[in-house]
């Protein structure tokens, strides 16, 4: 008999073989290293994670990271995955609904996903389950050695150093649009040393910045200053990011569709567009 329940006691062997069963035709694969890491950042809580279990095999899960998002207490479905042979059986619809009483009692008020667009039976499947998309985000990746970086000079009036999260102080004003949960400083500032940042500055002004994950090889933010764009500043930001990086891979997840500037300067730099993907809210169902 299959049962649902927390994944408070499931050592972490244990979530990543099932992860790994569940995802094996992923587009994107994940090392343990790499899901540790994730787990870290998107703010993973065990207790407050779902699987249903046959007997005491993990078959069909929900990794859910806590936080906050948009001035509201979130659950963030950082992993749902149901491994083959178990699919059609309704699994991940069951381990949402259930989990449902205990992230209420925990003071959630809205639950957060991103799902891939071609995924149609999982958005249907969570259309029914009373999530609404509220935005778009395309994602892009390539092998390292296949960037293609434009030969641009950085004005000669501007400098790139590393730096701290600190040290950027106020930078919405750089952004054409919000990060996502897993680009958030919150997320960041989860595992801060894993990251380096770096600042483009205008004699002592900062005018651009990039923060980037080397070990994973994620770019996860990049913006400039808009009076300061077209000066070489992104460009010089994403190659030092790709001098410094250690993984086989660059990628920028979570851009959002409607900003064409960023995906025209990936683009241009050889990192393809490699896939879309909807995030969707729901508000409703966990308010009941």
């Amino acid at each position: 008999m299959i049962q649902v329940r927390s994944l408070s006691q499931v050592a972490f062997d244990r979530l990543y073989e099932a992860f790994s069963e569940a995802f094996k035709d992923y587009e994107i694969s994940i090392t343990r290293y790499e899901l540790q890491k994730m787990h870290i950042r998107r703010g993973f809580e065990a207790k407050l994670s779902f699987g249903a279990f046959d007997n005491d095999r993990l078959v069909s899960f929900t990794f859910n990271g806590i936080g906050w998002h948009n001035g509201q207490y979130t659950a963030y479905d950082t992993g749902t995955g149901t491994i083959d042979e178990y699919k059609g059986q309704g699994l991940a619809s069951r381990v949402f609904t259930e989990s449902i009483p205990y992230l209420v009692e925990d003071g959630i008020t809205q639950y957060l996903l991103e799902v891939l667009q071609h995924n149609d039976k999982a958005i249907s499947v969570y259309k029914k389950l009373g999530f609404e998309v509220s935005r778009e985000f395309n994602y892009f990746v390539n092998d390292a050695e296949m960037l293609a970086i434009i030969k641009k000079d950085l004005g000669k009036d501007y400098t790139i150093k590393q730096i701290t999260v600190d040290d950027l102080g106020e930078v919405t004003m750089f952004w054409d649009f919000a990060p996502s949960w897993q680009n958030s400083f919150a997320s960041i500032f989860r595992s801060q040393t894993d990251f380096i940042v770096l600042g483009a500055y205008r004699e002592k002004d900062l005018v651009g910045y990039g923060i980037f994950e080397p070990t994973t090889g994620d770019i996860t933010q990049l913006a400039v200053h808009k009076l300061h764009r077209r000066k070489g500043i992104g460009t010089a930001l994403l190659k030092e990011m790709v001098k410094r990086n250690k993984h086989s891979n660059i990628k920028a997840i979570n851009t959002e569709i409607g900003c064409e500037n960023i995906t025209r300067f990936f683009l241009a730099n050889g990192l393809p567009l490699k896939g879309k993907q909807y995030e969707m809210i729901n508000r409703m169902t966990l308010n009941r």
